[in-house]
């Protein structure tokens, strides 16, 4: 009766952990939008205001490092917009190097945490808005693991925040998860972060992601896999 008792406050009280942890994420979210905070998330604002960061970054340089950081990660776990402007910044006010690292940082934190509120939480929520477009995702992950998700994370195929909620939806290990979402998403971030170190040239985001380096990051991601297209060959042979 006692060991009963015990169950159930303890399902209780993880019952009212995820209750508040998504009742956070809710009014994270509303705050977002309804100061219209996206307006300030855009290449033009951005460039408008580097030398205002940069003043910034001079005077308070440990403050400056966690708060950008922190809203990326916030920006990442909960899916809001403005990914890519976020890593401009990083190569606009860090540098190529540091930026890279702090993006490829704050990037893996919260695709991690948007992948553990899919696996708890959002399960759900997630299968009905997004559960037939999941279902590919969700076979190759199932089947494929780390090199599946390696090439996911070299080729933009799916929206970032679309493979963190599959994975989680996944018996995919958080392991796995993290090492091939660290790994795999160096690349593109350092083409962000290193066009936001040269940010005057820019003129658009879209042009980033030109043709040639889709190509390349897409080549990248088939040799990754080769092994995996061999095996499959092999077997049907």
């Amino acid at each position: 009766m006692v060991f009963n008792y015990l169950k159930s406050r303890s399902a209780d009280n993880m019952k009212l952990k995820e209750s508040l942890i998504a009742l956070c994420c809710i009014i994270a979210v509303a705050i977002f939008y309804w100061l219209d905070l996206q307006r300030v998330l855009t290449l033009e604002a951005l460039q408008a205001n580097r030398q205002a960061l940069l003043g910034y970054y001079a005077a308070h340089q440990t403050a400056m490092v966690i708060g950008f950081v922190t809203v990326y990660i916030v920006q990442t776990a909960l899916s809001l917009p403005g990914a890519a402007v976020l890593s401009l910044a990083g190569g606009a006010v860090f540098g190529t190097v540091m930026g890279t690292i702090y993006v490829i940082i704050a990037a893996t934190i919260g695709a991690t945490m948007s992948f553990l509120l899919a696996r708890s939480l959002l399960r759900d929520v997630v299968l009905k808005r997004f559960g037939s477009k999941l279902d590919l995702i969700n076979k190759e992950l199932e089947s494929r693991g780390f090199s599946y998700l390696f090439f996911l994370r070299l080729v933009p195929v799916f929206p970032f925040f679309l493979i963190n909620m599959a994975s989680g939806l996944t018996r995919l290990s958080l392991r796995t998860f993290i090492t091939a979402t660290i790994i795999g998403i160096i690349p593109g971030g350092l083409i962000f972060v290193n066009a936001g170190a040269s940010l005057a040239t820019i003129h658009s985001v879209s042009e980033i992601m030109s043709m040639r380096v889709l190509g390349s990051l897409s080549l990248l991601g088939l040799l990754v896999l080769l092994p995996t297209l061999y095996g499959k060959f092999t077997k049907r042979g």
